[in-house]
């Protein structure tokens, strides 16, 4: 007759994970997938600010295109001051101010135009894009 409390041969030991395993297992995972979902939400946020920083500069580089062929027919001095205006791209609206001023060197004027998709200026603007524009008699 066999004793109850003698040790099973290691052929008749059955193969697997004890309680304290899975549960260690379950603490891990449980640690690392909110880890990898913040990280994800994270990228996936910069990705899209990345997007909107590349919009707005293109926005810009629009705004500043009209301006010089807008400047060939008139004068940069009559467009001196402050714009403000918004343009519509990829269904959203995107807000733009435009400052031109003179500078030290004639016929010469410093332009700087900020896009923002909000209108509160406040916050700060997604592209900043600072040009000098020559008047259309320096051109020539």
């Amino acid at each position: 007759m066999m004793n109850r409390f003698q040790p099973m041969r290691p052929e008749a030991r059955q193969r697997g994970f004890t309680l304290i395993e899975v549960m260690l297992a379950l603490v891990i995972v449980a640690t690392a997938v909110p880890a990898l979902l913040l990280t994800l939400d994270q990228q996936i946020d910069g990705t899209a600010h990345i997007r909107d920083r590349s919009l707005a500069q293109i926005i810009a580089a629009n705004r500043l295109a009209e301006l010089r062929l807008a400047q060939r027919a008139d004068s940069v001095e009559g467009l001196r001051g402050e714009l403000r205006g918004s343009e519509e791209m990829l269904d959203r609206t995107w807000y733009w101010r435009m400052v031109t001023t003179a500078t030290e060197v004639p016929g010469f004027s410093r332009v700087e135009l900020q896009v923002r998709t909000t209108e509160n200026e406040n916050r700060p603007s997604l592209h900043t894009l600072v040009a000098y524009i020559a008047s259309a008699a320096q051109e020539d």
